[in-house]
């Protein structure tokens, strides 16, 4: 456990090697952590648990996830039950549900929720913007949080490859007084590799934030400008692709992530860096208000109503469909699902 201070504030970073696996077997012999949903983290984190031979059930409804979920060895009647057995049979509920699909089972996790049972989140969305979606927790439980930093697929593969995504925990409710130890167990044993605390608000706020901003809506957006300013100016498909995509997750930003941006620009040409180091407080600029705009969206429950109304909707999942269609139809990822193929990687495996 690592005590930091950046920018003067003061945190605490919990790492793997402070809870190994015999402290984690002790603080979780007792429970049973039952996993609610088998989407990206309901997966992610079942698989890692199973793995290390934790007491983890899933509950599913019958269907293509179940069918899934048994494919991937879980069995019926032994470690994968209905939603409504998982919940009575649990001490964790891992409610990993879709922020829908969790207002949705509410009334029944409710009711199956036993004095001392620890209710576990891996997004706050249920609990900060309650007076959307009605989940209210019963005042003798503990309510928990651990978010992983990236996807549930991350979850898993890294944890295969021995390494380990970050992730936040935060504490909404300590009716045990085991609240805090509870969850920092449960985040070491899914698989992340160091733990770092927030709260239910600040994860939600951030969490929407950055999937409408850096992580994804302006990422698309700012591609997607500079694709069409080189297509517009004469530039192929190839080139424009490579330029504004390739380059950038394939080489550039990996760079970012292991070594920062100083590195980055540092072995970079000069000409590079000059051109960077003048253009990117121009961007700054412009876009540093629109991510104010969107917190700001994000913290007045804007967006939480924009989200549960639209996905409440019975053609949902019709129109999501479409609007997914036309992203995967805009040419620069038309150019990229035939560029991938040239790439090293996968040339080699060909030959």
């Amino acid at each position: 456990m690592k005590k930091i201070t950046i920018g003067g504030v003061k945190e605490e970073i919990i790492e793997r090697a402070d809870y190994p696996p015999e402290k984690l077997k002790k603080i979780l012999e007792k429970e049973v952590v039952a996993i609610l949903g088998y989407g990206p983290q309901g997966r992610g984190q079942g698989l890692n648990l199973r793995d290390q031979n934790f007491n983890v059930i899933l509950g599913l409804r019958k269907g293509a996830s179940w069918n899934k979920a048994v494919a991937e060895g879980w069995v019926e009647g032994k470690n994968l039950f209905s939603m409504e057995e998982a919940s009575k049979r649990g001490t964790v509920i891992q409610f990993l549900l879709s922020d829908a699909g969790q207002i949705q089972s509410w009334p029944m996790v409710k009711a199956n929720l036993n004095e001392g049972d620890c209710l576990y989140f891996s997004h706050g969305f249920g609990i900060v913007f309650s007076d959307h979606t009605q989940i209210i927790p019963p005042k003798n439980v503990d309510v928990v949080l651990c978010a992983p930093k990236g996807s549930g697929l991350t979850v898993r593969t890294q944890f295969l490859e021995g390494r380990g995504i970050n992730a936040s925990i935060a504490i909404h409710q300590d009716a045990t007084g085991r609240a805090k130890e509870r969850v920092t167990a449960l985040g070491i044993a899914i698989g992340s590799g160091h733990l770092f605390n927030t709260t239910f608000q600040n994860e939600v706020y951030s969490d929407l934030t950055g999937e409408r901003s850096i992580l994804m809506g302006l990422i698309q957006g700012a591609i997607k400008a500079q694709y069409e300013v080189l297509r517009e100016h004469g530039h192929s498909p190839s080139e424009a692709y490579n330029e504004s995509i390739e380059e950038a997750f394939q080489s550039l930003y990996p760079l970012i992530g292991e070594k920062g941006m100083d590195w980055m620009y540092a072995n970079c040409s000069t000409t590079a860096q000059r051109g960077a180091l003048d253009w990117a407080p121009k961007y700054y600029k412009v876009i540093k208000p629109v991510v104010e705009e969107c917190y700001k969206s994000v913290k007045a429950g804007t967006e939480a109503k924009i989200a549960i109304e639209s996905n409440s909707k019975p053609d949902y999942r019709d129109n999501l469909n479409k609007e997914l269609t036309d992203l995967a139809n805009q040419e620069m990822w038309q150019a990229g699902k035939i560029l991938r193929e040239f790439r090293p990687e996968r040339a080699f495996k060909k030959n």
